[in-house]
């Protein structure tokens, strides 16, 4: 699946309608509560809770009010490294070079260095507690997925978009990125981050501020079956993408 194709666009489209326009028109960007800085750190706890961290908002930020005299868990530290990774993405172009050191950055805490910033040469899947849920593609062919990507990604930065084509090339990366699965760890981290970036690439800044994050925790039972395409990368069927691709307009709601 390349994410510069439009089959599944006007589906998607006539599933929105006209609500997308209005429900941006009515999100309050400039709410003293939706600060930049605010959301950024909200936007890393809820994506870190989506992979088990514990640590709600609530705790994150009265620790960060404790002004460094509560001694950091391992899982505030990974909340943090995310933190900076959000805060990397928002002062750099979206390019491959950019987001493999975005996830160097959040990944300081999951992996040992050398794992770090850099696609994985072994095979991974996904488990649940059943067992497995799905198998990625070969670590061989990683790095030319990963290029594919990049080359869409690239060439939809440069072309002129509607609003609801941005949403939906968004949703696509982010779908398309989880089943290449190219890292050891942090996959669905980064995966989030590289759906935002790519919004407020091509929308403006204002965009990180959107509510994604929380949506998916609020909604994770429906985010990872929405995912889940296909037991494997070769059996993955594109057909039945619609929900995930409606979740993240929803976030608007």
């Amino acid at each position: 699946m390349r994410i510069n194709d439009k089959k599944y666009y006007l589906l998607f489209e006539n599933s929105i309608g006209a609500g997308l326009q209005n429900r941006i028109a009515t999100f309050d960007f400039g709410n003293q509560n939706r600060n930049i800085t605010y959301q950024t750190q909200a936007s890393a706890v809820f994506s870190s809770n989506i992979e088990g961290n514990t640590i709600d908002l609530n705790s994150f930020m009265n620790y960060k009010l404790s002004e460094g005299k509560l001694k950091p868990k391992k899982e505030i530290q990974e909340i943090e490294d995310l933190i900076k990774a959000y805060e990397f993405a928002q002062s750099e172009s979206l390019t491959q070079i950019n987001f493999l050191k975005a996830h160097k950055i959040l990944a300081k805490q999951l992996v040992i260095p050398s794992f770090r910033g850099k696609y994985r040469n072994d095979k991974v899947g996904v488990f649940g507690s059943s067992g497995l849920v799905y198998l990625a593609i070969e670590a061989e062919f990683v790095q030319e997925k990963m290029n594919e990507l990049f080359d869409d990604i690239s060439l939809l930065i440069k072309s002129k978009l509607a609003t609801n084509e941005v949403f939906y090339f968004a949703s696509l990366v982010h779908l398309v990125f989880v089943h290449i699965h190219p890292f050891r760890d942090g996959n669905g981290r980064v995966a989030r981050l590289l759906e935002k970036w790519f919004i407020s690439e091509k929308l403006g800044k204002d965009f990180w501020k959107l509510p994604s994050e929380k949506y998916y925790k609020e909604h994770q039972a429906d985010y990872y079956s929405n995912i889940n395409l296909g037991v494997n990368y070769y059996e993955l069927d594109y057909n039945k993408c619609i929900p995930f691709l409606l979740m993240l307009p929803n976030c608007l709601k």
